[in-house]
């Protein structure tokens, strides 16, 4: 269960810890953890990292939808 909550955690800051090692900075912190690397942690990582597209794709609520 620890796994999958660091993984969660880290999906989660995936997105804003990429750009910023892109730019240079923060290179102490890792966006992926090797030492964490198991089923468990793959798969919170996976719902991190997807959880801020998952609304952004989905359907707009416009007028008659629900």
């Amino acid at each position: 269960m620890t796994d999958f909550l660091w993984g969660l955690w880290n999906g989660l800051t995936a997105w804003p810890l990429l750009i910023i090692h892109v730019f240079g900075g923060w290179e102490r912190f890792a966006v992926y953890d090797i030492v964490r690397d198991g089923g468990w942690y793959q798969f919170g990582f996976l719902l991190g990292a997807g959880s801020p597209f998952l609304g952004m794709f989905g359907r707009g609520r416009g007028k008659g939808s629900r």
